[in-house]
């Protein structure tokens, strides 16, 4: 099912009411994003934050941990931006920015943890390389996770969950945590919207834990598509809502 983001009105007015929390120049902080919070314990990014209910809830358990949302819909980000401002939280930030230029925005070993929940599947075979789960996603996630670094990933979506299995170990990353029914025994962690209303549908939900390793032999010579002369297929599309 995919879900369409509606154009909000007055954008420009609502997000410059949630100034705070939003970061415009993501490639300024590359490096120094604690200096944003210099008494937290990790700093963790979620990659497509939607209307941010994951976010906010999440940034609200662990208030000493520092939060980035990345999202690519401006509609769906000020959603979640006005959320983090009329919960009064101080460890969430915004970023409009692409999830391929990683490395642009984060220092090497600068993020602790990263999640991924309900990314577009991108089903067709020639768009596998758009996955977020692809290798060439997970090898830029390694240029700026800390060793030992973590990747939690969430889904409806049977085919991708499968599928990215295989991807975690390609690159280097140990699965654990792996369910295919994640709330059989009742709701487990912070929901985003958009799971809660395939939960109610009686979808089952699909979630893993990648924990970065050593790199396997085979990625050793792994070049990033996007240095290559031409360039390669990244996130470069704004997604359809994912929360």
């Amino acid at each position: 099912m995919i879900l369409r983001m509606r154009k909000k009105p007055n954008l420009g007015t609502r997000m410059e009411r949630c100034a705070s929390v939003l970061i415009e120049r993501p490639e300024e902080q590359r490096g120094h994003w604690r200096d944003l919070m210099p008494e937290a314990k990790e700093l963790r990014l979620e990659v497509g934050c939607g209307k941010g209910r994951f976010t906010v809830e999440t940034a609200a358990q662990h208030p000493d941990c520092m939060f980035v949302a990345i999202e690519r819909v401006p509609d769906a980000m000020v959603i979640a931006m006005e959320r983090a401002e009329q919960m009064g939280l101080r460890n969430v930030w915004f970023v409009d920015c692409d999830a391929a230029r990683l490395r642009e925005y984060f220092a090497p070993g600068e993020v602790d943890m990263i999640y991924l929940n309900f990314s577009d599947p991108w089903p067709s075979n020639r768009h596998s390389k758009r996955r977020l789960t692809h290798t060439d996603f997970l090898m830029r996630y390694r240029q700026v996770l800390r060793d030992q670094g973590q990747i939690h990933f969430k889904t409806d979506n049977k085919d991708l969950f499968e599928w990215s299995l295989f991807q975690f170990p390609k690159a280097g990353f140990a699965l654990s945590e792996v369910t295919r029914d994640l709330h059989a025994n009742g709701i487990c962690g912070v929901m985003t919207d958009y799971e809660e209303k395939f939960h109610q549908m009686g979808i089952p939900i699909d979630r893993c834990v990648g924990t970065m390793g050593p790199l396997p032999a085979e990625m050793d010579r792994w070049i990033d598509p996007l240095d290559k002369p031409h360039g390669g297929e990244g996130e470069t599309e704004p997604q359809d809502e994912a929360d």
